[in-house]
């Protein structure tokens, strides 16, 4: 019987209907199978829930999960994908597609995502009656002990900090966008418009369409067994699945910034050719581009963020102490390069302007324009395709 696209759906026994499915990708994960079925058993004691394994695995991995559906008490299914489209994340597209039940969990198949958080997730759902819930690492008492590293943790929070700088509103109450654990309630997800790639399928979910969402904190844990399957083409992936969903905002902040390089710029070799000193020359360039950008990206990049929590002199103070700073230092920079390496000071600045573009779109879209939080109590419902939170306020808050 087919479930997916290119996989077969075996029934382990469970009944045609399910409150809750747990949506499980894995990919050579044998190791984990019989563990991970036997806690989510325990966890899940009194729910009607089954467990649905797409597997992309080219070792055992698909005879292990037989093995556990023939004898398990939870129902067991397999979805075994003859081509892997997608990776993870087509891989639980593929999930969501075949699962049963009215909410579904998606964990991943190593142990890292505790079964033990189940219940609180699917209490905080039902309590809320939020979209999404996720399983955050970054808020209240969650931690990221679990990743490999200080070099992980760290690309971790980077690459978090990049993608609700690319989506501020959407992923406003997220502060875990990379994680791989949380609750959906497939009924109000528009599959049709996802385009699932690499890792992060929760950054798919959220920035394709409106959905509410509140966090719970959880432990990230050490893998069960096996080997993390993190490598640096994923990280490219990533990087490539953001442009591709976030072009828009970064677009015209990409545009001023631009012209604001060619105004400082030329100011800069106007008032040389004057016969100023290059180094004044590059503090005047400076501010007056500071003070024109932020004009324009009030206009043009975040005007519909302008409500947020800072007022007008606020983000206008914020966004000039920011930038001050990062060109007080990026003009120390220039000078001992100009005077040790490079003696064109037009040149050094082009390089240096171009270096810090990225940090400071993070600044402005986290700090500068950092939209508002909904309460929790706030978060409503909405119709199935994507729903909308509440702010404080009362008045519905849309943007992307």
């Amino acid at each position: 019987m087919s479930a997916a696209a290119g996989g077969t759906d075996e029934d382990g026994g469970g009944s045609r209907g399910a409150e809750v499915t747990v949506v499980v990708p894995t990919f050579n994960e044998g190791p984990n199978v019989d563990e991970l079925v036997r806690r989510l058993t325990v966890a899940l004691d009194g729910v009607d829930a089954e467990v649905l394994f797409v597997d992309d695995s080219t070792d055992d991995t698909p005879d292990v999960v037989r093995r556990r559906a023939a004898v398990a008490d939870l129902p067991v299914r397999l979805v075994h994908r003859a081509e892997p489209v997608g990776g993870l994340s087509g891989a639980v597209v593929d999930g969501l597609r075949a699962a049963r039940g009215e909410l579904v969990v998606v964990m991943d198949g190593d142990l890292q995502h505790p079964p033990e958080m189940v219940p609180a997730l699917l209490a905080a759902a039902a309590e809320t009656g939020a979209d999404v819930v996720v399983a955050s690492r970054y808020t209240g008492k969650g931690d990221a002990g679990g990743l490999d590293g200080p070099w992980r943790k760290a690309v971790s929070r980077v690459s978090g900090l990049l993608a609700r700088s690319m989506f501020p509103v959407r992923l406003r109450e997220v502060s875990d966008p990379m994680t791989g654990f949380f609750v959906v309630r497939p009924a109000r997800v528009d599959l049709s418009v996802l385009r699932p790639r690499g890792f992060k399928i929760l950054l798919e979910l959220l920035a394709r369409q409106r959905l509410s969402v509140v966090e719970e904190p959880f432990v990230f844990g050490e893998r069960f067994a096996g080997r993390s399957k993190a490598t640096v083409s994923n990280g490219l992936r990533y990087v490539q699945q953001l442009v591709l969903l976030r072009f828009g905002r970064l677009s015209p902040f990409a545009l001023i910034g631009a012209l604001g390089a060619v105004l400082n710029l030329a100011i800069l070799a106007g008032l040389q050719s004057a016969g100023v000193h290059y180094l004044p020359a590059v503090v005047a360039a400076n501010v007056l581009t500071i003070v024109t950008n932020f004009w324009l990206q009030e206009r043009f990049v975040f005007a519909d963020l302008r409500d947020g929590v800072h007022g007008f002199w606020g983000r206008f103070g914020r966004s000039f102490a920011f930038n001050g700073t990062e060109a007080a230092l990026r003009t120390l920079l220039l000078w001992w390069i100009v005077e040790r390496a490079v003696p064109h000071p037009e040149i050094v600045q082009a390089a240096l302007i171009l270096v810090a573009f990225v940090v400071r779109f993070v600044f402005q879209a986290q700090v500068v324009y950092r939209p508002r939080r909904a309460e929790r109590s706030a978060v409503v419902p909405g119709a199935p395709g994507g729903t909308i939170g509440v702010e404080p306020g009362g008045s519905a808050r849309e943007g992307v």
